[in-house]
């Protein structure tokens, strides 16, 4: 029975391990009570996908092999008896169930069993208060008994006895099918390979240690770095938001910027260690760029 449960664990894991590598971050395992080396695992795996997910979705990054609806929100309507009467057509991809297995079901099913207790304090508090309004973190368990957290807003809807439970999360939708070798394809650069996401860093790595130098054209680049220049600019256009000539640009002005007000080097000088040939020029850039030139700058 002990390795019954046991491999009901290691599943569990081996599904989270799953979704992060598909780049979902966002489900959890559920704690058992037990006190093992697999439960250490389990929190182990939890801290990852958080931190992941604290350091993944701020910078934008989108996982290459699937498409993303960022902000989904899940809404559920329930009687006063805290049955799932209604819910919009998000909940059953967030939970991964078919449509019907929801309606009717009492809203702790959908539960973790920490949230349960939470949930029963919640449904106090809406018996006694028909005017109920409340925001509570819950998490709910998907059908492969995953976690997914929720910051979920519960209140009494007017001049009616349901309630309305809503959240806002992000969810992964349907993955983009993978390339066969050697069929083409005409995927969109979201779905370049890690080893093209590699490029690019490289790419932007070589810039910045390149501010005082002339940029290299793209067709340059794409030599020296063994790839296309249309892979190039699309790519570093994609993950940095910006193209390889305004990155370039921006990076040089911010250096110089900082170079004028914390030290005391002349300013031909910094010209010249941002490439440019001529002060003059770079005065003039300089001044587009931040609208006001090198000389307006209060110096240390």
């Amino acid at each position: 029975m002990k390795e019954e449960i046991d491999q009901q664990r290691i599943q569990k894991m081996y599904q989270m391990l799953l979704e992060m590598a598909g780049g979902n971050f966002t489900n959890r395992i559920q704690r058992s009570e037990k006190d093992d080396e697999l439960e250490a695992l389990v929190v182990l795996i939890n801290m990852v996908a958080e931190e992941m997910k604290e350091s993944v979705f701020h910078t934008g990054f989108i996982n290459p092999h699937y498409t993303y609806s960022n902000l989904v929100q899940t809404t559920f309507i329930l009687d006063d008896h805290f049955i799932v009467r209604s819910y919009n057509s998000t909940v059953p991809t967030v939970l991964g169930v078919t449509p019907d297995n929801l309606y009717g079901i009492p809203f702790h099913n959908l539960l973790s069993k920490e949230s349960v207790a939470v949930w029963n304090s919640i449904a106090a508090a809406l018996l006694d208060d028909t005017n109920y309004n409340g925001t509570t973190p819950l998490f709910y368990i998907t059908q492969d008994q995953l976690l997914v957290p929720c910051l979920c807003t519960i209140s009494r809807l007017m001049h009616s006895t349901n309630i309305l439970i809503s959240s806002v999360i992000t969810v992964i939708t349907e993955p983009i099918k993978t390339v066969v070798s050697g069929e083409s394809t005409n995927l969109p650069i979201e779905a370049t390979s890690y080893s093209d996401v590699q490029l690019i860093q490289q790419v932007y790595d070589y810039i910045l240690g390149n501010l005082n130098s002339p940029l290299p054209s793209t067709k340059e680049l794409s030599r020296i770095f063994g790839s296309n220049d249309y892979k190039l600019k699309s790519g570093f256009k994609h993950l940095f938001k910006t193209s390889i000539y305004q990155f370039y640009t921006n990076e040089r002005m911010k250096r110089a910027h900082l170079l004028i007000q914390q030290t005391r080097i002349p300013l031909k000088s910094i010209a010249h260690m941002g490439g440019f040939s001529t002060y003059p020029n770079f005065s003039k850039s300089f001044k587009k760029h931040f609208g006001y030139t090198p000389k307006d700058i209060v110096r240390v």
